[in-house]
């Protein structure tokens, strides 16, 4: 990768020292924070780390080429093996050492397409393309910070086909989601209050419509606000370790909810549900590091691992959580891209 990467406690001295210096910089942070990269914008190689962020990017505006015939070739796990992981997070749930666990799957994916073109062509609030490795689209914002020390954090709990009949009254309305998005709201409340005063619920349970290239889908999220220290400049890597892993891709309560999901999952997560952001020199701007396309170490060309899940409660069915990872397995393309 030709990259420097660091581990948690190092990672966060040198955002904190950069944030101090007022120095803009942008970092990610892998779901184990054990590979955690942080680099000055003005050293990043693009060739190396591609990133767009709101509005700040280092991808070189290119003339659009003729794209191929489009393909999207994803294998998924047959249902029993999903049943495997999920009957073992289940059992934990009824047991009470969890109420919510999020299960994720690698699903293996053939596409004619690089990541470097990938990550061209794909919309997204949040997108990170590192070397040969990954290319991430996320629609997830972490935590946003504001020049004046205002934190705020939009977890994004409840998908459904936006092509249903009534698809927006029908996501709200179940129980099992609604149950699902308290928890995690509940969750990055209690998050923020390690770190911020005044942590307030700002809007419950709204819905966001995002394109894909399989159609489009309904996500619910939530906003939470607090307000940081007027210091906060200088802890930015301190206040950030305090909140991770996300509570939207662990559970709750999350140190014994870790434990289960390690045990149910067959693979690594590597960056995978890891954090991505930018510090412009005054704020802030995060996301969470789902929609995520790998290339397996010694993968051919064009084979990929796409990585998705859920969140399980106990209300949850095996076979709706199993479709609803395959639903997430998708890019989100530009319209005129989707319109070819």
């Amino acid at each position: 990768m030709n990259i420097d990467t660091y581990e948690a406690s190092a990672a966060a001295e040198r955002m904190n020292r950069y944030g101090a210096e007022g120095r803009p910089f942008l970092f990610l942070v892998d779901y184990a924070m054990r590979e955690c990269v942080v680099e000055p914008l003005e050293e990043i190689d693009p060739e190396r780390l591609l990133y767009a962020i709101g509005s700040r990017t280092n991808a070189a505006a290119r003339k659009r080429e003729t794209l191929p015939e489009w393909v999207w070739e994803p294998r998924f796990c047959p249902q029993e093996e999903y049943d495997r992981a999920f009957d073992t997070v289940m059992r934990q749930l009824r047991a009470g050492n969890s109420y919510l666990a999020n299960l994720t799957y690698a699903t293996p994916v053939r596409c004619n397409l690089s990541l470097p073109a990938i990550f061209e062509l794909t919309e997204a609030r949040y997108k990170i393309g590192l070397a040969d490795r990954f290319v991430c689209f996320s629609p997830e914002t972490f935590v946003r910070i504001g020049s004046d020390g205002t934190i705020a954090s939009f977890p994004m709990k409840g998908t459904i086909d936006a092509g249903l009949p009534d698809a927006e009254r029908r996501i709200l309305n179940d129980p099992k989601e609604a149950a699902e998005h308290a928890t995690i709201v509940d969750l990055i409340r209690n998050d923020l209050s390690r770190v911020a005063a005044g942590v307030k619920v700002a809007r419950y349970r709204y819905v966001d419509r995002i394109r894909t290239h399989c159609g489009d889908l309904l996500q619910v999220s939530s906003e939470i606000r607090g307000q940081l220290s007027p210091d906060w400049h200088g802890r930015i890597g301190s206040v950030l370790f305090k909140l991770l892993p996300a509570g939207s891709v662990t559970g709750a309560p999350k140190p014994r909810t870790l434990e289960i999901i390690a045990e149910a999952e067959t693979y690594d997560r590597g960056y995978y549900t890891g954090i991505c952001g930018l510090f412009d020199g005054e704020k802030l701007d995060s996301g969470v590091m789902i929609r995520f396309l790998e290339q397996p170490v010694g993968g051919a060309e064009g084979e990929y691992l796409f990585k998705s899940g859920g969140g399980i409660t106990h209300r949850s069915d095996r076979g709706a959580e199993y479709e609803e990872m395959k639903k997430k397995v998708y890019v989100p393309l530009r319209r005129n891209d989707l319109d070819r």
